[in-house]
């Protein structure tokens, strides 16, 4: 791949990050507060493939102005040189070589770049073209819950009723079994998931870094719930806490219940992760 190609491909990376930086693209791959760091790297490849391509064009110049005088020299000393060269090429057909060629046979070989290389166009192609879906019920039922006991927990706003997200929730519920939620109504949102045995968990992708390390966080339902859910629809659900708990299948691991009062779908929110359980 030639420097040129190199600056070109860089463009494209750049072009990329901040294309989904200044989208909700980028959401489907790292969390929030990445955002700046992802701008920042778009840019910086941008600068990059812009310095590689100046430097190229001040190099072809130089050559070029370096292979003008190099003309004008031999230009002068046409004669001897061309007496020089017909000298040379004699001397080689009588060593039976052809006309043109070096003492070891003369052959020029030409390196040329591995064209593997052009496959560093593809995770670009699929950034660009393919936003791949938020990981949903398939990866949640599969992967036990990763609810982590807190080092503290922040206080509350008196509103009633509380909007809280499902990780907060769920932290609360298991180590703090409902202190600080007390009988408050509480709205919750997140995506169903359906267990082997058909019993529904709302549920929300916690992740640390990027998609690639998102695991789920699950409540349970009790109460009024909807007669038909699908896998993956997305609830706002209004409730209450509940003391009971149940436990994963897959880690073990405890999950809370939230008693229902009403649930209703929404639409999927911009952000589909949830990042509260490492803040």
């Amino acid at each position: 791949m030639s420097r040129q190609a190199q600056a070109a491909v860089l463009f494209l990376i750049g072009t990329a990050l901040l294309h989904a930086g200044f989208t909700n693209l980028y959401l489907r791959y790292v969390k929030a507060g990445l955002q700046p760091l992802l701008l920042l790297s778009g840019g910086v490849l941008i600068l990059a493939a812009l310095a590689t391509a100046w430097y190229e064009w001040r190099r072809a110049r130089a050559e070029k102005a370096q292979a003008e005088k190099a003309l004008a020299v031999v230009v002068a000393g046409a004669d001897s040189a061309h007496e020089e060269a017909a000298h040379a090429e004699a001397v080689g057909e009588e060593h039976g070589e052809p006309a043109g060629h070096g003492g070891h046979g003369g052959h020029a070989h030409v390196h040329r770049e591995p064209r593997i290389s052009w496959l560093l166009l593809l995770p670009l192609f699929a950034l660009i073209l393919v936003a791949p879906p938020a990981l949903g019920s398939y990866s949640a039922v599969r992967t036990g819950t990763a609810i982590q006991q807190p080092y503290g927990l922040a206080k509350l706003p008196a509103s009633n009723p509380l909007t809280i997200g499902l990780v907060d929730y769920a932290t609360r519920a298991v180590y703090d079994h409902g202190h600080s939620l007390g009988d408050r109504q509480l709205k919750v949102t997140g995506f169903v998931a359906l267990d082997k045995s058909g019993a529904p968990y709302l549920v929300r992708m916690a992740l640390n870094c990027c998609a690639a390390d998102a695991q789920p966080v699950k409540i349970a339902l009790t109460g009024k719930i909807p007669p038909v859910l699908q896998p993956d629809t997305w609830l706002l659900v209004t409730g209450t806490y509940s003391a009971k708990q149940t436990k994963d299948p897959v880690n073990n691991r405890p999950i809370p219940y939230l008693q229902v009062t009403e649930a209703k779908p929404v639409p999927t929110p911009k952000d589909p992760y949830d990042e509260s359980w490492n803040q």
